[in-house]
């Protein structure tokens, strides 16, 4: 295992153009890491802290597949079957939870509930959590349900939600011991701990990107206390921050290897963790003549302009997170394809739309691996 000349090239290219301070990559076959490397700062501000290959990121949207649909896809391994929202949350009436794990429930993409909730009210993780359950629920049938892909946190804030429920217990209590435990994962987490601070990758200086985006969508966004430091070592996303940092939809942090060895789970020939059967569903288009292949918790590569790109077989799998984070899947040749960055740190707004460097970095990994 070690590096590739030409994708440590490339990513150095795009560090050196400004998308983004840092890169962590790692490329694995058949169980096996073929290529990994780290480039750049994974802090610039306030010190300087260079990347390597054991650097932890707010990997972001991960958390969806990776946390919250792989554990539901436990629940179906288990045969036990998978009862709707209303069964739990009789505010969800009308929701369903299939259409949510591929967002296509009539949610819309996304609300800052920690706006819309009354701050005076919420003091502790389930009364916070009630209440954005009940703003989720008033925000059903933005459009008609089933009738188009509308990638949504809100789909997976309530998919987590329903995580607890089945379950019994918090989400990073639920994570650490059907997951992160079996797998002996060591460095990855919700809320990372503080004395690993320094091994985190930073993010944004305060949160001016979604306080932007608040004013944009004409939210008052003069009555919330926005942070004003550089985030780093707690999660970006506000909506997360605001439910203690665990959510369904953001919040998890991880290192190159150990989302190698989530990623893994999803694979029939060596998930510990899912049967065969469950796994296959993965791989399979759940939305068939919508404007996105989505799979449960993934986007497909058959999706047109998919951040797969056209190296990838159109039954691979994946899911990229706001931070600079992205993880696919190519399930017949076994291959795992991380790219690790933190583009929301140390750049003026706007962030730099990475799309086109994930795809670059799938050609150049493919090539590598079809010369071993």
């Amino acid at each position: 295992m070690g590096e590739a000349a030409q994708i440590s090239e490339f990513l150095s290219e795009r560090i050196a153009a400004g998308d983004f301070p840092s890169a962590v990559y790692l490329v694995a076959e058949k169980g096996e890491i073929k290529f990994s490397g780290a480039l750049g700062n994974a802090v610039v501000e306030p010190e300087t802290i260079a990347a390597t290959i054991d650097t932890i990121y707010d990997v972001a949207s991960l958390t969806k597949p990776l946390v919250t649909a792989l554990l539901i896809a436990r629940v179906f391994g288990d045969k036990s079957g998978l009862r709707p929202f209303d069964s739990f949350f009789e505010q969800c009436r009308g929701i369903s939870n299939t259409r949510a794990l591929v967002h296509t429930s009539g949610l819309p993409a996304w609300k800052p509930f920690y706006l819309l909730a009354e701050p005076g009210d919420l003091l502790s993780y389930e009364t916070k959590s009630k209440r954005v359950i009940e703003l989720i629920a008033a925000e059903r049938d933005s459009y008609e349900p089933g009738s188009k892909v509308v990638y949504s946190d809100l789909n997976y804030l309530l998919l987590g939600f329903l995580v607890e429920k089945l379950y019994e217990g918090k989400l990073d209590a639920i994570a650490k011991k059907e997951v992160f435990e079996p797998l002996g994962l060591k460095k990855t987490f919700f809320n990372p701990p503080a004395e690993l601070k320094r091994e985190i990758a930073a993010s944004e200086h305060g949160n001016r990107y979604e306080k932007q985006t608040c004013v944009e969508n004409g939210f008052d966004a003069s009555k919330y206390s926005w942070r004003e430091d550089v985030i780093w070592g707690e999660v970006h996303d506000g909506n997360a921050y605001f439910l203690d940092g665990v959510a369904g939809h953001a919040g998890l942090f991880s290192t190159a290897e150990e989302v190698f060895k989530i990623a893994g789970q999803f694979l029939a020939g060596r998930s510990q963790l899912l049967t065969p059967e469950i796994c296959k569903v993965f791989q399979t288009d759940q939305t068939p003549g919508l404007n996105e292949a989505r799979s449960l918790g993934f986007q497909l590569a058959a999706t047109p302009d998919s951040t797969a790109g056209k190296a990838l077989a159109k039954n691979s799998f994946g899911h990229l997170g706001f931070t600079g984070t992205s993880l696919w899947i190519e399930p017949d040749t076994e291959r795992i394809f991380i790219l690790l960055t933190n583009r929301t740190h140390d750049r003026p707004l706007p962030f730099v739309n990475i799309n086109s460097t994930r795809r670059e970095f799938h050609r150049l990994a493919a090539a590598e691996l079809n010369k071993l």
